[in-house]
């Protein structure tokens, strides 16, 4: 995502310390921008109408209120990131909509995972009109939480391979994105068939007269 473009995050937790840590770990990640955290829950209605945040951090246990409750009255994609691990929590949280649940303390790593994971989502359900294979793409990417994406010392290369499918007017084959991105044939390959997974590119195959079917690579329109 281009700059401009970011995914705007609202992070909502009422201990100042770990709000602006949390703020912190999604200003790390490319793509997504951290609006400043609200520590209130009875002024979070009005800071979403303000600000229109794609994304929710909501804490379960809020004074003045709970963020359960904000999930139930709030139209806006959500993760909980809570210490509650009650199992009647975390089904009320996975029932009123929350798309992720992280438990508290968590890792930078696990957060960033799932942001990329909501973004790749979100690109995936950017149609019009989608098809039962792509919603059950996007479902599987989002729920994932990371598995399915490249390892994160690689993100620039797995962007890289993806910028070069993106940018080409054709298919390419394994060979044509090695050769425009730098990289050895096996390590195009392992971040084509990632990509192609993930469903942010397309994969079809391409006959020649004899041998097997070429694996040829495009964008998705």
């Amino acid at each position: 995502m281009s700059e401009g473009n970011d995914l705007k995050v609202l992070v909502v937790d009422d201990d100042f310390r770990v709000a602006g840590l949390h703020a912190a770990y999604v200003d790390a990640v490319p793509g997504f921008v951290a609006l400043p955290p609200v520590h209130d829950v009875r002024t979070v209605p009005r800071v979403v109408a303000e600000t229109r945040p794609d994304l929710l951090l909501l804490d379960v246990y809020l004074p003045h209120g709970s963020g359960l409750d904000l999930l139930r009255e709030l139209d806006v994609d959500a993760f909980v990131l809570s210490a509650a691990v009650e199992g009647p929590a975390v089904r009320t949280a996975l029932r009123r909509g929350a798309l992720a649940y992280l438990v508290k303390p968590f890792e930078e790593r696990m957060l960033a995972e799932r942001l990329r994971s909501y973004a790749r989502y979100r690109r995936l359900l950017a149609a019009d009109v989608l098809d039962q294979a792509a919603i059950d793409r996007a479902r599987r990417v989002l729920l994932a939480g990371g598995e399915e994406a490249a390892p994160s010392s690689g993100a620039a290369t797995e962007q890289a391979v993806l910028a070069a499918v993106s940018a080409a007017e054709d298919e390419l084959s394994v060979v044509e994105v090695a050769e425009a991105v730098g990289i050895s044939r096996a390590t195009a390959q392992r971040y084509l068939s990632q990509l192609a997974q993930a469903g942010l590119i397309r994969l079809g195959l391409r006959y020649g007269l004899r041998g097997r079917p070429e694996h040829r690579y495009g964008a998705v329109r």
